[in-house]
């Protein structure tokens, strides 16, 4: 699977770094979430993804098979 930010939905909440910080960071400069290296998400970080997606007020987490 592969997990992305829609940026253009995105209005910084944070959540997905805080409920899945394996997959996401905030950034820097902005404070919004950031996917961590190129997205992919093994079966470990399945469980975080899904709850990411979930919890995104904007729906702004797109999980790709």
């Amino acid at each position: 699977m592969k997990i992305r930010i829609d940026d253009d939905l995105c209005t910084g909440h944070g959540r997905c770094y805080a409920l899945a910080p394996d997959l996401f960071d905030a950034d820097d400069e902005t404070g919004y979430g950031v996917v961590i290296g190129a997205g992919e998400v093994g079966a470990e970080h399945a469980d975080q993804a899904q709850r990411a997606v979930n919890n995104c007020p904007e729906r702004a987490i797109v999980l790709e098979p």
